[in-house]
């Protein structure tokens, strides 16, 4: 049986700022959970506000791991003023930008999780240029251009660790999701076409996959 948070993790997930289903929230920790066996850290490309990343958390305090957790913090784009998920909230009313990293520090200390998560706050390419440690699991869950999404796996990929998880969230196949979604479902099909990966699960819109061979 796949593992799963405690009601109260689980409470504090629903409660925070994010758009991230349950199931998928479900199928993220277990999956989490599994690559913390490997004694490695979780690193999370796209934080916002810590939603998903208190699963990620909680899943490796359990595993003794740690997470690392990726993003600006000024919001991707379809989070900008005007577009459809953009929150008046998030927004710094002293610079006029987006800011979720105060958002994102509350939604941590409030699941008591602050400890098991080191904040890398900057744009994922630069970060991951300078990285040279394996991973048990990235979980890409950045931008939604070709752009972006393209070099978060770029980036990140060639980090996960031989039997390493690759989770790729809001993977959409209908061409009628575009702008939120074909771009994460082509660096899916990527993966695939790879060989590096081989397909766990998939949930909603949360893609699953191990590292089973080489290259990326």
């Amino acid at each position: 049986m796949p593992a799963a948070p405690e009601p109260e993790i689980l409470a504090a997930f629903e409660a925070a700022k994010g758009f991230m289903p349950v199931d998928e929230g479900l199928a993220l920790y277990a999956a989490a959970a599994d690559a913390g066996r490997l004694g490695l850290p979780l690193l999370e490309v796209g934080t916002y506000c810590g939603r998903s990343t208190i699963l990620l958390a909680d899943a490796a305090r359990t595993a003794g791991v740690q997470v690392l957790t990726v993003d600006h913090h000024r919001g991707s784009e379809e989070q900008q003023p005007g577009w459809e998920y953009h929150d008046p909230e998030t927004v710094d009313p002293e610079i006029g930008l987006m800011d979720t990293l105060p958002a994102f520090r509350r939604t941590l200390h409030r699941a008591g999780l602050e400890e098991h998560v080191v904040a890398l706050v900057g744009r994922s390419p630069r970060i991951a240029g300078i990285w040279n440690s394996p991973l048990g699991l990235v979980f890409v869950d950045g931008g939604h251009t070709d752009e972006h999404a393209g070099a978060d796996y770029e980036g990140w990929a060639p980090h996960v660790a031989d039997g390493g998880l690759l989770v790729i969230h809001d993977v959409f196949p209908d061409p009628a999701d575009e702008f939120t979604g074909q771009a994460p479902y082509r660096v899916y099909l990527r993966a695939l076409a790879s060989g590096a990966f081989t397909e766990v699960s998939d949930t909603g819109s949360l893609r699953v996959l191990r590292r089973t061979g080489a290259g990326v």
